[in-house]
């Protein structure tokens, strides 16, 4: 079974370089709603049984996008449990003044999420956010056949798409966060030591 990813489209925060975390949610910009089309019309054909979004507005409107492109738009679960990481006080503000603030845990979360602790800006633990997304994927998987289309975020989805894959919390970040509206894909697996396989990540080249 092959398991689709994509994180919302471009938003006015993202494009301020402002954190929005798990409350924070800022409207999708104008030309965001043509690389929601793209990405619709390249996986068109697909035969998805579901899609499973994030309850914020700039998720739901990527997933409701994509489902008008494509030729059997199917229903959509929106759930809270794809929203975003939980960044405490960090929501809504500018990344480079709380990068003046919390240096270290900014690297962390970037590039070292073994050492990520966002306790002093009140932010949910990453193993909290994959485990919630996790448990999503788990269930879709057990109730039918798919293929399933999740519709996230940066932080969390890549957090959880390369820990399904069987990477520990220290290579969680090793080939970088998601690009919005990209494609990753994963595939269920037979063997014991790994459920899920990489098929894709990260792939927007279809919006060029």
């Amino acid at each position: 079974m092959k398991l689709y990813f994509t994180r919302h489209g471009k938003t006015e925060w993202n494009q301020e370089l402002r954190f929005q975390g798990m409350t924070g949610d800022s409207p999708l910009l104008p030309t965001s709603y043509d690389e929601i089309k793209l990405l619709g019309q390249t996986i068109k054909d697909i035969p998805f049984e579901k899609i499973f979004s994030s309850t914020s507005l700039r998720a739901k409107k990527t997933a409701e996008g994509i489902n008008q492109e494509l030729k059997q738009p199917v229903d959509i679960c929106y759930t809270d449990e794809l929203k975003e990481l939980g960044l405490g006080k960090l929501e809504g503000q500018s990344i480079a003044e709380m990068r003046k603030i919390y240096s270290e845990e900014m690297d962390h979360m970037r590039y070292r999420l073994d050492r990520y602790n966002p306790e002093v800006f009140q932010g949910e633990p990453i193993e909290q956010a994959i485990s919630r997304i996790s448990s999503v994927v788990e269930k879709a998987v057990e109730k039918g056949d798919g293929p399933y289309l999740f519709v996230g975020h940066g932080a969390s989805l890549t957090a959880a798409i390369q820990a399904l894959s069987g990477k520990d919390l220290a290579e969680l970040r090793s080939m970088g966060g998601l690009k919005n509206n990209s494609l990753s894909i994963l595939e269920t697996a037979d063997t014991p030591n790994q459920r899920y396989k990489l098929k894709l990540w990260n792939d927007d080249s279809f919006l060029q």
